[in-house]
């Protein structure tokens, strides 16, 4: 297990804004001057590799006031009929330049992809395995809200290829689910998990958030007690990050009903402990699976990736993703559509595609982003591997960033010796502030506003 040591003084000292990391540079850097012709250029780069697929559904039939995501509010069923309309326009040209690829994994994400009926979804899985080579043994993931799901839509997504689901539970408390608009059946949910089991999904992940108005340490060690009963591979709890000038949905979530800090790190402190002592490991960050779990197996491997989807064991994969708003990580570049849907629709019926902005990365990145990804990931960083695969001496080149990272050396948060770095128990929850000394565009200190808070 990710053993950690919770000292409250260095996390108060250290609960600064900060990147999560999904992607280094992060999405503040993309511009617009990145085009088409860097896309293909990117594609062809490493035609080798294998290919992960995201696949975005905008669609949500209730607004989750604490939401960040970029998702529509509708009713309108058949409005999905049209968004897939364009998305197969998409897929199909995108899917040109991959066709040599094997596609080793495959996620929906939202929104709420199970907004989609039995008829679209198989569309949509259909259009995907008809313009790409989906491996037998692929990862194929989708999330579910547990509002808008019948348990015998489990069985058909099981069906047509899924294997492994992800279900946003947030919080189990009545009162908490009223003030985010998001109350939930508490025994439906139990019956759904008892129904992936039987359907033999391969893993099952649920989601919770810390930090939403009127929780308590009481109120979310309940929702706790209840998640560890339903027994999923792994969780994810993640740290609401209050941003109403940002996000509008969180106009309607009051200052004065949030909990304090101290008690959202009392809830994070139990949280810990008792996941711990229920049988799940940290993973690092906000997640947590079982020993057996892929996640936990690749962190002892060495072999634990991080993207715009959080953990994954796609160490070797590019990410393309697909519909409005999708990023894409195509070995040294990074590529997002656009965000409205309305101009999505224009320029996938213009150009079939609707690349809005994107990301080449200088070698300088490169490196930084295989520093930070290794720390992120496996709490440790062997300077040999850097140097071997980038042709440079590391004290040398991050002689300054090394630097930097001393403060936290004496505060007991990693050690460093000749060979690498090693991130101690009681530096792995500060590990984004680990990672941000090796950050060049944090340093940047205006930009760290644009971030939650590491805790």
């Amino acid at each position: 297990m990710s053993e950690i040591i919770w000292d409250i003084d260095l996390i108060q000292k250290y609960n600064q804004s900060g990147p999560r990391y999904t992607s280094y540079p992060t999405a503040l850097e993309f511009n617009e001057s990145y085009n088409d012709d860097d896309f293909k250029a990117a594609a062809a780069r490493y035609p080798d590799k294998p290919l992960s697929l995201y696949v975005h559904i905008p669609f949500c039939h209730k607004l989750c006031y604490f939401c960040a995501c970029n998702k529509i509010i509708t009713r309108h069923q058949h409005k999905v009929d049209i968004y897939l309309d364009y998305l197969e326009k998409e897929i199909i040209y995108r899917s040109a330049l991959f066709k040599n690829r094997q596609v080793s994994q495959i996620h929906w994400g939202g929104g709420t992809p199970t907004y989609l009926d039995e008829a679209q979804s198989e569309r949509l899985m259909t259009m995907l395995k008809t313009h790409f080579n989906v491996r037998d043994e692929a990862e194929i993931s989708i999330e579910m809200d547990p509002r808008e799901i019948e348990l015998d839509m489990l069985d058909h997504l099981r069906k047509i290829g899924f294997n492994r689901i992800s279900m946003g539970i947030q919080d189990f408390n009545k009162e908490v689910q009223k003030l985010v608009n998001r109350e939930q059946d508490e025994e439906f949910i139990f019956a759904l998990m008892k129904r992936a089991k039987e359907l033999g999904f391969d893993s099952t992940n649920i989601d919770l958030i810390y930090g939403l108005p009127k929780q308590t340490v009481d109120s979310f060690m309940f929702t706790l007690e209840k998640v560890v009963e339903l027994n999923p591979d792994r969780m994810s709890v993640f740290n609401y990050a209050h941003l109403p000038s940002r996000f509008a949905a969180q106009i309607k979530i009051k200052d004065e009903m949030l909990p304090a800090p101290s008690t959202k790190l009392d809830i994070l402190q139990q949280t810990i402990e008792k996941l711990g002592n229920s049988g799940y490991q940290f993973i690092g960050m906000d997640h947590f699976a079982k020993p057996d779990d892929e996640l936990a197996i690749a962190q002892a491997k060495g072999e634990l990736h991080r993207n715009f989807q959080g953990y994954t064991t796609q160490e070797d994969a590019d990410l393309l993703g697909m519909g409005v708003s999708a990023i894409s990580i195509l070995g040294d570049s990074y590529a997002q559509n656009h965000k409205e849907l309305k101009q999505y629709y224009t320029e996938v019926e213009m150009r079939g595609i609707a690349l809005h902005k994107g990301l080449m990365l200088t070698k300088d990145d490169c490196i930084r982003r295989d520093v930070i990804k290794g720390l992120i990931c496996n709490f440790k960083l062997d300077y040999a591997l850097v140097e071997k695969q980038y042709s440079i001496e590391f004290k040398h080149y991050f002689a300054e960033d090394l630097a930097l990272l001393q403060p936290l050396v004496k505060d007991g948060l990693l050690d460093i010796n000749d060979n690498g770095i090693v991130v101690s128990p009681r530096g792995r929850l500060l590990i984004r502030n680990i990672c941000m000394c090796f950050d060049i565009y944090s340093r940047q200190q205006a930009k760290r506003q644009q971030f939650s808070r590491i805790i």
